[in-house]
């Protein structure tokens, strides 16, 4: 059964990849919903893993995590830093999802005897789990965002879905807006159409016909240009919207509302065009554009070359900078390349250090160095899942001299496991969505500083992880300065440490980067960022 209450919005990718179709997809979402409209947004991934959780940072950028515990596409972290609203499970879709899910129904018998093919079972299955969000009743408009770029193989049962949900829905309930690039060739001085005009032109092959296009570009489209697409690729001359480079993404939303690409939306859907408030979003731009000073923060991980591995932590800082009015600078630091006889060179002149997450041994010992050069100088330190495990480590090393002491993880001969595999874990062999995933909750001790900076006792934070804390030496570790401050009310599992007696030291065993939004820049980024900012001005 199709939903015709709910209307739909397909967003493909042409040309190129990485054209920014989760930008588009979320400015226009942000449009939409500072319009009055109750507003999602979903992804569907042409590869056939299952979810992103097993693959590699370089190969995907990060993993991004929701409340209900699906590892999940980082444009999953646009939608909720835009829309400030969480997304689920349903919200990010596989091919190997589906087909899993059309194995299963077969093996189940469900198909009574048929021979299971792409058109009708596998298109069937696109198609009812786009409509998932749309038949719950909370929204009024669901944006689906089609991975990959047209033409390519994978994306093919994607696109025929998306040519049936629109045939059977009809153009005031269904449309589609391609995202293509318009590439300046600088030794004839001029933009080329010719591209967009394959790309329209493929997937009008596939049946499907775009009502808008979103021109990503270097150069201003000239009214010629507009006309010339308008044209060739069959859409209105107003539906041709140019999406010009922007200094943040956070300035999209308003280049696509003066381009009038809500307008153009709304009119195709015969839905009331209102003017968006976009008060407190301009606000968080306004100060983002305008900082009174500057931080620099250093970001040490074993990633750092790709930028997308980090996302959320890089968006992270930049609602907290906002929030704080000034320009968080983050130097990427390489674990890997830290050791005793550079770790002043590379850290001293810093504001603050983050040692971000990860996996695997490759790194640590940089991470480790880092994290004792800071501890002992009074910079401010911010640990996040495996950087708190760290601080852990470098602590009981150095301090409690428990010289061998390591995650089991890394060395599972150490005599000193501060750092251990949970109990839940163990009895576990398969890799994928095995973790502990999703919001959990945390009590935090009223006398901490971690209670002080969330200005609560009792908070839900999300979790992507194997290992924990290992509260067999809790007592030993606490007696020597650095204290256990969070902990899970039925787990007793340790999820935040510090040192009270430094200025700023907090590690943190969930992801924190994942809940900060525009609207809510995450506590702890605002307190860390007011810390580095605080030991700049004194230093």
């Amino acid at each position: 059964m199709t939903d015709t209450t709910t209307k739909y919005i397909f967003v493909t990718g042409g040309v190129s990849s990485s054209l920014g179709k989760g930008i588009i997809a979320a400015s226009l979402a942000k449009l939409l919903q500072a319009q009055g409209y109750r507003t999602t947004i979903q992804k569907l991934d042409p590869y056939i893993n299952i979810d992103p959780g097993t693959l590699n940072p370089y190969e995907h950028g990060e993993c991004y995590v929701t409340n209900d515990g699906a590892e999940t596409d980082l444009d999953l972290g646009h939608y909720e830093r835009f829309l400030n609203v969480p997304t689920s499970q349903a919200n990010n879709v596989t091919t190997g999802r589906i087909y899993q899910s059309v194995i299963d129904k077969e093996r189940r018998g469900e198909f009574l005897g048929k021979t299971v093919q792409v058109i009708p079972h596998i298109t069937d299955e696109i198609k009812h789990r786009i409509q998932i969000l749309g038949k719950s009743g909370d929204y009024d408009i669901v944006l689906t965002e089609i991975g990959g770029t047209v033409g390519d193989i994978e994306s093919l049962p994607y696109v025929e879905a998306v040519r049936q949900l629109k045939w059977e829905m009809g153009n005031q309930n269904a449309l589609v807006i391609h995202l293509t690039l318009i590439p300046y060739l600088s030794a004839a001085g001029e933009l080329k159409t010719k591209p967009t005009q394959h790309s329209v032109k493929t997937l009008m092959e596939s049946g499907v016909q775009a009502d808008v296009l979103v021109c990503r570009t270097e150069h201003e489209l000239s009214d010629g240009i507009r006309t010339k697409l308008a044209r060739f690729c069959n859409v209105k001359r107003e539906a041709v919207i140019q999406s010009i480079d922007a200094s943040t993404i956070y300035d999209v939303p308003n280049m696509m509302l003066e381009e009038g690409l809500d307008k153009v939306v709304l009119n195709q859907l015969q839905l009331e065009s209102r003017n968006p408030d976009l008060t407190s979003w301009n606000n968080f731009v306004t100060k983002l554009k305008n900082p009174k000073g500057d931080v620099v923060i250093g970001l040490i991980g074993k990633y750092v070359e790709l930028q997308d591995s980090y996302k959320s932590i890089l968006e992270a800082f930049i609602h907290a900078g906002a929030a704080n009015e000034v320009k968080v600078k983050v130097v990427s630091i390489h674990s890997e390349f830290l050791n005793a006889e550079n770790v002043t060179s590379k850290i001293a002149h810093l504001d603050g250090i983050l040692v971000a997450p990860g996996f695997g041994e490759r790194g640590i010992e940089g991470k480790i160095e880092a994290i004792r050069y800071v501890r002992e100088n009074k910079i401010p330190f911010f640990g996040i899942c495996l950087g708190m495990q760290m601080a852990v480590i470098e602590y009981s090393r150095n301090v409690l001299g428990l010289h061998q002491a390591n995650s089991s993880e890394m060395d599972d001969k150490t005599p000193f496991p501060v750092i251990d595999l949970m109990e839940t874990q163990k009895q576990v062999t398969e890799k994928g969505g095995t973790m502990r995933l999703g919001s959990w909750k945390c009590d935090l001790l009223e006398d901490s500083k971690v209670a002080a900076v969330y200005n609560e006792t009792s908070i839900m934070e999300r979790h992507r992880h194997r290992y924990e804390f290992n509260n067999d030496f809790k007592q030993q570790i606490e007696n020597s300065g650095m204290k256990a401050t969070g902990f899970n009310p039925d787990t007793g599992l340790v999820e935040i440490v510090e040192i009270p007696n430094h200025p700023w030291f907090i590690g943190v065993q969930y992801h924190p980067e994942y809940k900060s939004t525009v609207a809510n820049p995450h506590p702890l980024f605002l307190s860390f960022v007011r810390a580095a900012l605080n030991y700049k001005t004194k230093k």
